[in-house]
């Protein structure tokens, strides 16, 4: 299903702060959309040109949440934000993770694997009724503070999620390591990754031994958010694509990994 793209200035009833990294925007909105997709938000006062591509992290009653990282000038504007401001919302833009679902459930599970901020758009998935279990592998840097931030960041998923895998390359909170080492392709049906690019790469390379579907959403600096300006290119082996509007989920047997 394609939901009508909008643009709409909508009202902050949220600003929550996860961690030093992670902050979550909850914004009234009264349109539809579905996990996977993204939206183009920009503050109604800001000294930058373009929104951001913001992935859904939750669309539920009349509002729809972000958890965004904060990087550069764009990101700490909406870090910025108080209750009551305003920011437009451009979208829902981008395919979505229904569209690559196997037809056939065929009694396994799907595995959403995100890394780092990438879990955004996989906790929108988990909370889609889509009739499918999911497991929810995630990967981070460095362990959690304490449990009302892993709360935090999790949200529902800890309750949709049938099984939790957590690792931290420092070992602080769940196991040691890389996600990807985690993973055992061989008993999912689907595999739906989110995240650093090296880290979808060893996932898609892991799904590829086994033969199982393994779909990537993939990021890139985008300026329209359309497919109008050519700028968020992505090299696949049918040619390059647009993030925006070829993606930003790709089947990763098509995706031309760099080096």
């Amino acid at each position: 299903m394609i939901y009508e793209k909008q643009s709409v200035f909508c009202k902050l009833i949220n600003n929550t702060s996860v961690n030093n990294e992670i902050f979550r925007l909850d914004f009234i909105w009264q349109g539809n959309a579905q996990a996977g997709q993204f939206f183009m938000v920009k503050p109604k006062r800001s000294a930058v040109f373009l929104g951001r591509p913001i992935s859904m992290a939750l669309r539920e009653n009349d509002t729809v949440k972000f958890l965004i990282a904060r990087r550069g000038r764009g990101s700490l504007e909406l870090a910025s934000m108080r209750p009551g401001e305003e920011a437009e919302l451009i979208g829902p833009l981008g395919n979505a993770w229904a569209d690559f679902l196997p037809v056939e459930k065929n009694g396994k599970p799907i595995a959403l694997i995100g890394g780092g901020i990438g879990i955004a758009p996989l906790h929108a998935l988990l909370c889609e009724d889509s009739g499918f279990k999911f497991d929810l592998y995630a990967g981070f840097r460095t362990g959690f503070k304490n449990m009302d931030e892993q709360q935090s960041l999790f949200g529902a998923a800890s309750s949709k999620a049938e099984n939790i895998i957590l690792s931290t390359e420092d070992g602080k909170t769940g196991k040691k390591g890389l996600i990807p080492d985690y993973l055992e392709p061989e008993k999912y049906a689907a595999v739906c990754a989110c995240g650093p690019e090296p880290m979808l790469k060893a996932v898609a390379a892991r799904c590829s031994v086994f033969g199982v579907p393994c779909f990537v959403s993939l990021e890139r600096r985008m300026a329209c958010g359309v497919g109008a300006c050519l700028g968020c290119t992505v090299q696949t082996v049918n040619g390059n694509r647009r993030c925006c509007a070829d993606g930003p989920i790709f089947n990763a047997d098509e995706v031309i990994f760099d080096e």
